[in-house]
């Protein structure tokens, strides 16, 4: 009885593999070096260059202006907000929901001015529960919920540029 419940998990595997399942390998991008276009003080952009530069390719990835025209392609980041949105009250008037809203917009273009991926809008959401008895904890969860839907826009970025393919790529 125990060999077979040791053996199960084993014959899964060939039928994985018969189905094309194979584990999400180092994403494999159409540009070999990147301009990323953003202010000096977002924190979008510098988690952005860094997951970019150990995503495991060849790909090249500055924020330095002295090195855009060596750049195959311009990551514009046209805007970052930050929103943070009252969504219910008690009876008493007091906050008790808000929601957390982060919204990005970008584009990718080449430095011959062709844009395989036009302006694009992402946004990620968070509702929050709010207590005023509990203001530095609601405000220590509010900053993690913002760091991970900022790790999550990282992720869908990336995933967008990987999806670039080399015809519409710079």
């Amino acid at each position: 009885m125990q060999r077979r419940a040791l053996l199960a998990p084993l014959a899964a595997v060939p039928l994985l593999a018969a189905c094309g399942f194979r584990l999400r390998g180092a994403p494999e991008f159409a540009f070999r070096s990147l301009y990323i276009a953003a202010p000096p003080s977002s924190p979008l952009a510098r988690e952005l260059e860094r997951t970019l530069a150990s995503s495991g390719g060849d790909l090249q990835v500055t924020r330095d202006p002295a090195r855009l025209t060596q750049s195959e392609a311009i990551l514009d980041l046209l805007s970052e907000q930050h929103e943070r949105v009252v969504v219910a009250f008690n009876s008493a008037g007091q906050v008790r929901e808000l929601q957390l809203r982060l919204r990005v917009n970008f584009r990718l273009r080449t430095r011959a001015g062709e844009e395989p991926i036009g302006p694009t809008e992402l946004l990620q959401t968070r509702d929050v529960s709010y207590n005023e008895t509990q203001a530095l904890a609601k405000e220590a969860e509010e900053a993690l919920l913002l760091r991970n839907m900022q790790t999550d826009i990282v992720q869908q970025l990336l995933r967008r540029l990987a999806a670039v393919r080399p015809s519409t790529a710079p």
